[in-house]
Parts: structure tokens; sequence; C-alpha cells
């Protein structure tokens, strides 16, 4: 069978000439008999610094590459850095998986290793590799060490959170606070934590697109290096046997990532993540299907947010299979990974060698830890909250709600000494979904008021129609769909409204009369935050965006156009 490569450099008519001669720099003629072609999908960039490291795991993907009888060629592709891009790096996860799909689909490339480690860029990589289908293979970046202040370990972005509230409350000078920032990064790699980047590394393996065993490898472990270069080798054989995103990702493979979300206490991002990558391939995902299968899970791993253990400790534990093998009842035995296997196949000798980081099935961290969804007149299509990081006592709660219209109003008004708030208070932050911001950022666990902070309150109820930091913690209701920018009922909630969440019920509720709700209109300020973007991406973003519940990709992104091209470019 021809090479889609050769499509473009078989031949000796004046086109085939000009692709060849064009690669004459470096490449051999021999380049050109046909040994497949393989893409190296490169989210490496010194503005991303979790993926600062990349291109030199991009050379050990090369040499297996080569080594494997294929032609690497390295393909620089969009990246996001989480903690540096305005006004969101949700706002260009769509454009980056777009981009990366166009260029797959447009350049004379048999098969592609998508390097990844920063929370967008491993499901932009899978989202443009499912909307391409040709053979993809995931090599993460991995997490890195685990730094420490004042002897103590510290946790990346969980204890920024901790710390920042220590200063605001007074329990920590703000000349310490800075001596942490050198502390909290130690090495190369992503979050520490069970973050979103630690999530959708481990995510893609229970997928089934990565080598089984690489996922939570630190960053600078020698052994990544390793599976780089197994990962290249794997590449070319994935070509040869045709072994597509399509026959790997399936509704099974799907459902085992929310089995796994949930043991692991994985992300609340990953939902939105794993709805957008299923429509681009057509899987029957929904919402519902994450409270559905994970609920009853048991959270098995200790790791900061809702424990207390960083990533390297997970993986000298005995990393992501040992925790698959301990729920490996609710796995669907049928689903492969991009060696052939099925997933399951690679449990046996999996073990766990400290029981303190990862829990036996007996004896876990917490029952029924997955992630709950929740409907009710303030989210007609669903709100999620994450039980596993949130405060037992306050999972059922009735309390007067305290509205901010915009994260700057928010800023601007939480800290003010005659704030109108207590502990029972709910705090509500509107404007922050996927139109409304644009871009649906990270707010969602806002900051609490700090004359609460100052009286020892470390947890309120908080909605809102945005997202939260994988690394954040508290009881957090986010996701709330429809957003109040798309006419949602989070948008009328006035101050002073009771609202009633009742996480065991699945309920999310404002206490008025059904005709009242219908009757009210957005106030004056909430329309003021939602002015529709003149030009550019985020006008196409804001015009296109679908709702949380769905994924938040693009309408016209849904849905995939296979790897064809038609057209000769001379």
């Amino acid at each position: 069978m021809e090479s889609r490569s050769s499509q473009w450099y078989a031949g000796t008519d004046r086109n085939a000439y000009i692709h060849r001669a064009w690669m004459r720099r470096g490449l051999p003629a021999h380049a050109f008999d046909g040994r497949p072609h393989i893409a190296i999908a490169n989210t490496a960039s010194d503005l991303t610094p979790c993926n600062s490291h990349l291109d030199e795991v991009a050379r050990s993907v090369q040499q297996g590459v080569y080594e494997a009888g294929g032609i690497p060629l390295n393909l620089p592709v969009v990246s996001l850095g989480e903690t540096l891009v305005r006004p969101t790096a949700m706002l260009w996860r769509n454009m980056a998986a777009m981009a990366t799909e166009e260029l797959l689909r447009a350049n004379p490339i048999d098969g592609v290793v998508l390097l990844g480690g920063c929370d967008k860029t491993i499901p932009s990589l899978l989202m443009a590799a499912a909307s391409v289908d040709l053979p993809a293979v995931v090599m993460p970046g991995g997490p890195m060490l685990t730094g420490t202040f004042r002897g103590a370990p510290l946790g990346c972005g969980t204890d920024v959170w901790k710390l920042s509230e220590e200063v605001r409350g007074g329990r920590l000078s703000e000349a310490e606070f800075l001596r942490s920032e050198s502390s909290m990064i130690r090495s190369r790699g992503h979050c520490n934590t069970m973050g979103t980047a630690s999530t959708m590394g481990l995510v893609a393996e229970v997928l089934g697109m990565t080598m089984p065993g690489v996922a939570g490898t630190p960053a600078p472990d020698s052994r990544l290096l390793e599976a780089a270069h197994g990962t290249g080798r794997l590449a070319v054989e994935m070509v040869e046997r045709e072994r597509r995103p399509s026959t790997v990702l399936t509704r099974a493979s799907f459902l085992n990532a929310i089995v796994a979300l949930a043991a692991i206490g994985g992300s609340t991002n990953a939902v939105v993540h794993l709805l957008a990558i299923a429509g681009r391939l057509g899987v029957d995902l929904v919402q519902d299907d994450f409270d559905r299968t994970g609920s009853g899970v048991p959270l098995l791993v200790d790791l900061q947010p809702a424990g207390r253990f960083l990533m390297d400790d997970f993986h000298r534990a005995g990393g992501l299979l040992a925790v698959l093998r301990e729920v490996r009842d609710l796995l669907d035995p049928e689903a492969l990974t991009v060696t052939g296997r099925p997933l399951v196949s690679y449990l046996d000798e999996a073990r766990i060698w400290d029981q303190e980081v990862i829990r036996v099935r007996d004896h876990p961290v917490r029952q029924d830890a997955g992630i709950a969804v929740l409907y009710g007149n303030l989210a007609p299509d669903g709100a999620v909250i994450k039980p596993a990081a949130a405060s037992p006592h306050l999972l059922r709660h009735r309390g007067r709600a305290l509205v901010f219209d915009t994260v700057e109003d928010m800023h601007a008004r939480l800290d003010d000494p005659d704030l109108d708030v207590d502990a029972d208070t709910v705090l509500i932050l509107r404007g922050c979904g996927p139109r409304g911001y644009p871009g649906m950022p990270e707010v969602s666990n806002l900051p609490l008021p700090q004359k609460l902070l100052a009286q020892g309150v470390r947890d309120m109820v908080r909605i809102c129609d945005g997202r939260m930091s994988g690394t954040a913690y508290g009881t957090v209701v986010l996701h709330v769909a429809p957003e109040a920018a798309a006419g949602g009922p989070l948008g009328v909630v006035e101050t002073g409204d009771m609202i009633v969440l009742d996480v065991a019920a699945r309920r999310l509720d404002i206490e008025i009369p059904p005709e009242e709700l219908a009757a009210r209109t957005p106030s004056a300020a909430t329309v003021a935050g939602f002015v529709s973007p003149a030009r550019g991406w985020e006008k196409l973003y804001v015009d296109s965006v679908q709702q949380a519940n769905t994924g938040a990709d693009l309408d016209f992104l849904v849905g995939s156009s296979g790897h064809k091209v038609s057209r000769e470019s001379h």
C-alpha cells in the first residue's frame, strides 16, 4: 500500500521533484523510498515553561523513529502556557487544535507523535489528532520534582492558593510568601499536583493514546527519554499497522478514562476536554456519563489538592497502572491502546509500593469520589462539582447569595470590610463562561473574603460558570450551563436570593417561584460584561463556541474531516 507521504514524493514529474528537492537539506534520497514520515508535533516554548524541555524529549523521539526505519520531522505547533497566556489559555485551546489539525492534514506525513505537557497542550493535540485520524501517539512531558519551603513539600499551584490565602488572612508575611516563589518550581516539567496537566497526561494513557506505563514519569527522570525513544519506534509501527485514533478512542476507552479520573482525583477540566475530544470523533459521550460511570468509584490516590502527596511520590508508589489494577473490574477489557493490546493486559504486573500514596481498594482515601453533575433551576444544562476536593459539611448547604458580575467586580469588592457576608453566604461569580469572558477562565475557586479568613473560615460554597485550576480545592460548583452570557439563569440571580446545594440529590437551585425567575431580566452590569468582540479569533470564538456541558468546542469543529487533501499545491 502506498504511503500517504508518497503522494507528495513519488514520481518523476515536476511537483514530486519540487517536494523532494526542498526537503533535501540533510535528507538522503532513500528518505523518499516509501519510509514512514513521522511528524513530531512539538509544543516546546520558552513561554510555556512547563513544556520548555520538550525539544530534548523530541530528540529522543527522533532517534526512535530513525531506529525503526522512519523519517522524523519536527513540527512546532501552537503552545499555550497556562500561567502566562491572557485572558485565559482556554480561549486558545480550540485554535491550537484547529491549527494543528490543518498542519497535520496539509503536510506529507504518515503519522505523528504528540508532545505536550501544560494543561491545554495535550487536549488540543488529541482533538487535532482525532479530527485528522492519522496514526498518532502521545508523549507526555511529565511533572516537575517536588520543591520544599521551610522544610515542607510544596504542591505547585495548590500551595499558591493556600499560601496566598494565609497572607490575606494575616497568618503569613508577604516577605515569606515571596520567599517561597523560588522554591515552588524545582525542575523542568508541569505542575506536580493532580492538576489538569497531570490529569490529562494520565487520562491520555487510559484512553490508550500513550505507551502504557509512561504517563506520570517525572520530567527530569531519565526513563522519560527512554520512553520517548520507544514512542518514536512505536509511531513507525503504528503507521505500518494502520493503527489510528479512531481504532483506539472508542466509547469504552472514554468510560475507562472516567473511572480513572475518579480514582486518581483528577481535575474537573478533564470533563470539558474529554467531551471535546469525543466530539471530534463522533463518540457518544455526554456530561452525565461522568456521574453515571465515575460517581461510585473510590478515590485511591492521596495527592494534592484532594490529599497530601505529589506526583513524584505517585510515580514512586507504582503510578497509574497500579491504580488501574485496583479498579480493574470497572474497566472495559476490550479497550485498546496504541500498542494494539488492551489496556487491561498491562495491569497484571502492576504493584502498589507505597500504600500511603496509592491506597488499596478496601481502604480508599474517600468512597464515591467521582465528579458529580448537578441540575436544577440554576443549572438547566448542568454544572459539576468535585466532591473529593470539597468540604463534606458544605455538600448540602442553603445560603444567601452574594453576586459578583465580573472578575473585576469581585476583586474590587471582595475584601471590603463592610461587605455583607458570612460563612454561610454562597459566593456567585458570573460572566466567566466560554462566551462571557471569553474563554472560560480558571476563576471559579474565587478567594474568600478577607474578613472571613481572619475569622478562620477556609471554605465556602462558590458557584461560577467558569472553570477552576485542577490544582485548586474547595466546595466549588463550576461549568454552570447555560452560562450567564448565553442567557442562563445564573445571569438573573440577585444578592440575597437563597441558594440550595444538595450534592447527594444532584441539585442546584435558587429558591424563588418559577414565574419570578422567568420574569427577571439580567442586570445592566451583567449585560455590560458581555460585549461581543469586534474582530479576530475572539469574535470567531464567541460566535461559535458551545457550552461547557458539550465540551466548549467550536460548533463547526465538531466531527472530523480525515486526512485527505484533494488538491495539489502547484
